[in-house]
């Protein structure tokens, strides 16, 4: 965890006194569950929540000095609540092992951390919906490749990354579900010495589901599959993010970040502005996407239980979601602010002499009887004469001084083909796809 890419809401959830005090509400609850059973003394339990009601601060230097000892974090936890709460506390942790705390707790953990994501999606799409309504008709050249092909608008790229992210907010919430599952199996998942229903009460009790099948952990493909939605959640952003950085080279300039005034963009040339928080939110990406292998190969653990995936998600746990949470906060704020420049789109959706029009005047020759083949050929030896002029000659003017192309098409039906408002009729029924018809 990098304090310059963290947000404090998301850090808090990773810390050591929100974990502890998960597990002491695991351990209570289930406390509270095997006194319903007789198991345990109802004493026991009333005397946990009864210390845990006085607010008492999670004490991590002396939690940790026991473990220095012990060399078990869950059993210096143990030790640091039965020596607060007294005899009673040897009730705690009847049939249990430590998997049981620890993996139902990074279920908690998880879950509340894609709470936050959630939310910072949510936040992303109410700006990018507002961005394409926004510049829903202002027309700009869509690339194939880098090059020039046919006109779109701004506001059909904004809402292309709004359907986007929608689809991620949606796999987000598949995958919260996923790994948000509870293990109260004890030694190997097979309750001998614990009864299912205290996993079902610690489950309801923090909005858990049972895991149904634990061994002695709960299964790694959950994790793994919550991580790599991450991982795509972040190429999401990436891809947002590049196409921003291509928009604000100099060459182009039809958007750029908000240059906030005193900012400074070059150390040696005072004359820079550049795409720095797009280039992060690449860098970011390339964090988050690295987490999604470890989290893949923690699936393969040895029969029952090993801990090889421990160190991994006591790393990738904390840094995918803390990283993540901070690249769409930040990407939220770069569309927000993005400076859009119409008058650019206009001059470079015409500077290539009207290329962007020859499939029109292709589509029409082929419709006046002209075979495919010719028709291409046709198009194609005009528009490479525009190509070769850098644009200074135009493709319209070409076609109707070409007779093999006027024998087939009028002048009025070539200059038809040059119409940019055909190219943007159905607009309006994509953004009620993506938007509904409101």
């Amino acid at each position: 965890m990098v304090p310059r890419y963290s947000r404090p809401d998301m850090t808090a959830i990773w810390t050591p006194e929100n974990r502890f005090r998960i597990w002491f509400e695991i351990e209570a609850h289930a406390t509270d569950a095997l006194a319903e059973l007789g198991v345990v003394p109802k004493e026991a339990a009333a005397a946990l929540w009864a210390w845990w009601n006085t607010n008492p601060a999670i004490d991590v230097a002396a939690i940790d000095a026991i473990e220095a000892v012990t060399k078990h974090d869950v059993i210096a936890f143990l030790t640091w609540v039965a020596d607060n709460v007294g005899d009673q506390a040897r009730f705690m942790h009847q049939g249990m092992t430590s998997s049981d705390v620890l993996d139902t707790a990074l279920a908690v953990q998880l879950a509340q951390a894609s709470d936050l994501l959630i939310a910072d999606i949510d936040a992303l799409l109410v700006v990018l919906e507002r961005r394409a309504r926004e510049h829903k008709m202002t027309p700009t050249i869509g690339r194939s490749h880098g090059i020039h092909a046919e006109p779109v608008t701004f506001g059909l790229k904004m809402a292309q990354a709004h359907a986007e992210f929608a689809r991620n907010r949606a796999r987000l919430v598949a995958a919260r579900e996923d790994v948000a599952t509870c293990a109260i199996s004890g030694a190997v998942g097979t309750f001998a010495n614990i009864d299912p229903v205290v996993e079902a009460h610690v489950a309801e009790k923090l909005g858990l589901t049972v895991e149904p099948v634990s061994t002695q952990v709960i299964p790694r493909d959950r994790h793994a599959m919550f991580f790599a939605t991450l991982g795509v959640i972040a190429s999401s952003i990436e891809r947002l993010a590049t196409e921003v950085r291509h928009l604000q080279r100099t060459e182009v300039l039809e958007a750029e970040e908000f240059f906030s005034p005193g900012q400074k963009g070059s150390s040696a040339m005072p004359h820079k502005r550049n795409p720095v928080l797009t280039e992060n939110l690449t860098g970011l990406a390339r964090m988050v996407r690295g987490y999604v292998t470890p989290a893949l190969e923690n699936v393969a653990l040895w029969h029952e239980r090993d801990i090889s995936h421990s160190s991994v998600e006591r790393y990738i746990g904390p840094d995918a979601t803390i990283t993540l949470d901070f690249a769409l906060q930040r990407l939220t704020g770069v569309m927000d602010k993005l400076v859009v420049y119409p008058a650019r789109m206009e001059k470079n959706l015409s500077k290539m002499g009207g290329l962007v029009h020859s499939q029109r005047v292709l589509l029409a020759l082929t419709q006046a009887g002209v075979s495919r083949e010719d028709s291409y050929r046709l198009v194609q030896r005009n528009a490479m004469k525009v190509w070769d002029s850098d644009g200074a000659l135009s493709l319209m003017e070409l076609l109707k001084a070409d007779p093999e192309v006027t024998a087939a098409l009028s002048v009025a039906e070539i200059e038809d083909k040059f119409d940019l408002g055909y190219h943007l009729k159905h607009v309006d029924t994509i953004f009620a796809r993506v938007f509904g018809n409101s």
